[in-house]
């Protein structure tokens, strides 16, 4: 179903304006804009006799920009959070050895995550016994493939005991 042109228009207007934004906000001339407002402001204190309306001002004033920046900087992270995802999603899907189970994992319990990250961490042990630094494994066999490695290849050094302490 497509939108209506109205809400297109509104939505192509707010992404141009939020990038916009979020370029000027991060450039060197916002940040010298900035400061030279807070530097008028210091100056202008004995002219208003550092009243509470004057501090009020640039209290007033900070607040705002930082209550709007916030969701403006959320934007931007959530669209480069969103890029990134999709062009790793990308290599994982383009490499035929890599596990599609990790495409969109994002959306996992944070639970599943740190199962996944334990996985990962035993992986890396794995890892640090190989001697070939392009040797790579993928979740469905990377135990298989090094307990195979470690009995036919001499030059590995197979510890039994760290094998036990691995997968404790």
């Amino acid at each position: 179903m497509a939108k209506p042109k109205s809400n297109t228009r509104k939505s192509n207007f707010f992404e141009k304006f939020a990038n916009a934004a979020t370029k000027f906000t991060g450039s060197s001339i916002a940040f010298i804009a900035a400061t030279a407002i807070v530097v008028l402001w210091a100056v202008t204190g004995p002219l208003f006799n550092y009243s509470e309306t004057w501090q009020l001002v640039i209290n007033t004033g900070t607040t705002i920009i930082t209550f709007l920046m916030v969701f403006l900087i959320q934007k931007a992270q959530n669209k480069d959070g969103k890029a990134i995802q999709l062009k790793l999603n990308e290599l994982i899907a383009a490499h035929e050895k890599a596990s599609n189970r990790m495409v969109d994992i994002e959306d996992l319990t944070e639970k599943d995550l740190d199962q996944l990250h334990k996985f990962y961490v035993t992986l890396a042990t794995l890892a640090k016994k190989e001697t070939d630094i392009h040797c790579s494994h993928s979740i469905d066999v990377a135990e298989a493939l090094n307990e195979m490695k470690l009995k036919s290849n001499k030059h590995f050094k197979h510890h039994s005991n760290e094998s036990a302490r691995s997968k404790g």
